[in-house]
């Protein structure tokens, strides 16, 4: 008997759902996706600050996008979500969980008691006491899951777990489709952007910078005194397909528009403006992913970085991609979020979104579906 359940993605400016149905043997089916936008302020950086308009908004998305079932699986990965390595004594799961407090107190920079900590097994090995496991500690803050939770529990739905957020895309785009050697998966989001760095499918490294493609439109926003609106449909028109990658002594990156209006210094308009603002803002963001890539072949170099897959709302903006394989030095490929799930015969085109911006959502079903 088939059974279904929804990938639940709250960001900055909508929700997101997507229902997977599965039977256990085959692929799971994508049933239905769907969004519902946002007002500004309802959450911020991944924290939902505004419930009743979120819960709101959550109703609204299981009506309009037609979805069935009521248990969700959410995803948490903002800035402050600590991921760090960790290596314990071989014991069950259970007990690990239950040891973290005491294993890592000393060691984190955060009030325990205002933290939900996890333990995300890697690898096993035999140390001076005997076999212990590798893996990752994920510290999150139990005010953002908790408030999340609690949104979603005041539309009338059910959280049956809580994901890291690249976890979940590492399911979807790495892992399952089991890409070997050593791939970045890069998720340019609204607030952040999150880098998980996995060799053969697992995951050893990941990290989470608080910049994401709202800060162009916020940008542009301030520079060119427009409202919220025009500025996104700018930001939407802007590329980066003719520029010049620079990376100085300090290892800053800028970010030179080379096309033909720009090399002839024409006269200001507001587009040489946006642009001057777009490689700005795409410099500082891509500066800080060369500096990621940097440091994980620095303390792994026997398993460098083969390549980059590039996901998310913000990874949509033209000649990103190019720009960032500029500066690495390494292939940067769109991920593929539907090669895990098959797609219905007969769908209802108004309640199945099909392009990036459900990956975290579709990752997040996954989880309890495969």
């Amino acid at each position: 008997m088939a059974t279904s359940i929804v990938g639940l993605d709250i960001g900055s400016t909508g929700v997101r759902g997507v229902e997977l149905s599965s039977n256990g043997k085959n692929k799971p089916t994508l049933v239905r996706s769907y969004e519902i936008p946002l007002p500004p302020g309802a959450v911020v950086r991944g924290e939902v600050v505004r419930p009743d308009v979120v819960g709101a908004a959550l109703k609204r998305l299981w009506s309009q996008g037609g979805f069935k079932s009521k248990k969700v699986v959410l995803g948490t990965g903002n800035q402050g979500v600590i991921v760090r390595d960790l290596t314990v004594p071989k014991m069950s799961i259970k007990h690990i969980r239950e040891s973290l407090p005491f294993q890592v107190q000393s060691t984190l920079q955060m009030q325990l008691t205002d933290s939900l900590l996890d333990f995300y097994p890697t690898s096993e090995t035999i140390g001076e006491q005997g076999p212990v496991l590798n893996g990752l500690l994920v510290a999150a803050e139990k005010k953002e899951v908790l408030g999340n939770v609690s949104a979603v529990e005041k539309a009338g739905l059910t959280p049956v777990e809580v994901d890291l957020i690249p976890f979940a895309l590492n399911r979807l785009l790495i892992s399952r489709p089991q890409i070997m050697g050593t791939v970045a998966l890069i998720d340019i989001g609204g607030t952040t952007t999150s880098i998980i760095i996995s060799s053969d499918g697992v995951p050893w490294f990941v990290r989470i910078i608080p910049t994401g493609g709202d800060d162009l439109t916020q940008a542009l926003i301030e520079g060119l005194e427009i409202d919220s609106a025009a500025a996104e449909e700018l930001k939407r028109s802007l590329s980066l397909g003719a520029v010049e990658v620079e990376v100085d002594d300090e290892n800053s990156v800028s970010v030179k528009c080379k096309c033909a209006k720009c090399v002839a210094d024409e006269p200001y308009v507001d587009n040489s403006r946006s642009t001057e603002i777009l490689n700005t803002v795409s410099g500082e963001l891509l500066g800080s992913l060369r500096s990621t890539v940097n440091y994980f072949n620095n303390t792994r170099p026997q398993d460098p970085v083969q390549q980059i897959l590039l996901t998310g709302g913000g990874s949509l903006l033209s000649g990103i991609a190019k720009a960032l394989s500029e500066i690495t030095h390494v292939p940067v490929l769109a991920a593929d979020p539907l090669s895990m799930v098959a797609l219905p015969r007969k769908k209802n085109a108004k309640k199945i979104h099909l392009d990036g911006s459900i990956s975290v959502a579709l990752g997040l079903a996954l989880r309890s579906t495969l």
